[in-house]
């Protein structure tokens, strides 16, 4: 039956085999010289063999010592590789569902890659956080960015979220249009018109749920239900075939023979969070929770206007040092 030997005792023989000297092995092992001849003379008693032949003028291995040295070295190195190992963090890549090119979102991931080259982090383009939280909860995505508190309870419940900004509202609408020659157009003088505003497509369900609240009383209409649209291309053929004006943000894609105009009279924000997994625990989400701060405080991404737009449980959702639940504490 094999038997096991103590790490502790194998690095005294191979440190007094390689210095033959008992005096030198303890100062290099940093121990002293008796509790050194104890753990040779212990390792010997369990072997059943003498390792070294001792006089008063030198050390020296006997030849079971010399036969046995290679095979400690290679126990020794076998352990210190198993504990590195065992101590090591798992360093994966973060896969970041980030919107796309020109979002906060983007902008929060490419600082963060600016400053941790080190870390790796995969982004994906796609919009929605609703179903972008699914895939948080299964593991197949490690974070995104949204309107937090447009997610159900019962998933809200399970995630964890930094609040980043408040992005000013827009619309996009054909660039011959009589208001175009307004940098901003007031909320009423949409009155009668259809804007596009994602109803249809389950995995952007908190931005419709969030147009839907703007849109009330200002006999605004929601453009009806159509499937998810992949990709910028073809998100702008249909919006050009169909002639829908589309709510947006300042931080969203060109549409070529559209232009973009903030809303005003109220100003309407669309909150927007950094969102992961309760319990996640990884060093690039670290790095972009703490990008994400930073840039917030030094933009400003966080002040609120007097006149905004905001509904109260987005407005209680974004409190700055009150990220909700068990992820990462306000620092």
């Amino acid at each position: 039956m094999p038997r096991d030997f103590d790490p502790r005792l194998l690095r005294a023989f191979v440190a007094t085999a390689e210095e033959l000297h008992f005096t030198r092995a303890a100062s290099r092992l940093y121990v002293a010289q008796q509790a050194l001849s104890r753990d040779i003379r212990r390792l010997e008693r369990d072997l059943g063999k003498s390792l070294f032949v001792r006089t008063t003028r030198q050390v020296a291995l006997t030849p079971e010592g010399v036969r046995l040295l290679p095979y400690a070295r290679d126990v020794l190195a076998a352990h210190d590789a198993f504990s590195l190992a065992a101590s090591a963090r798992e360093v994966r890549p973060l896969l970041v569902d980030v919107g796309d090119l020109v979002a906060t979102g983007n902008q929060v991931l490419e600082e963060t890659r600016r400053t941790h080259p080190e870390l790796e982090l995969v982004a994906r383009f796609h919009s929605g956080l609703t179903g972008a939280a699914r895939e948080i909860l299964d593991g197949s995505l490690d974070a995104s960015f949204g309107r937090f508190a447009g997610l159900a309870p019962a998933v809200a419940a399970q995630l964890a979220h930094r609040p980043v900004r408040y992005e000013r509202m827009a619309v996009l609408l054909p660039d011959d249009h009589a208001l175009c020659s307004n940098d901003r157009i007031p909320l009423k003088a949409l009155a009668g018109q259809t804007l596009y505003a994602a109803a249809g497509n389950q995995s952007a369900a908190e931005w419709t749920d969030l147009a839907t609240r703007l849109f009330a009383g200002h006999g605004i209409h929601l453009a009806e239900p159509f499937p998810e649209i992949e990709g910028p291309e073809e998100f702008m053929r249909v919006i050009r075939k169909r002639g829908w004006w589309v709510l947006a943000s300042t931080e969203f894609i060109d549409v070529p023979g559209m232009a973009r105009r903030l809303l005003s009279d109220p100003v309407p924000l669309s909150p927007l969070s950094l969102v992961w997994r309760v319990g996640l625990d990884h060093p690039a989400l670290d790095a972009l929770v703490d990008t994400a701060r930073r840039l917030a405080r030094e933009h400003h991404w966080l002040d609120l206007p007097p006149d905004a737009w905001l509904p109260s449980e987005d407005r209680a959702a974004m409190q700055e040092d009150a990220v909700t639940h068990a992820g990462r504490p306000s620092r």
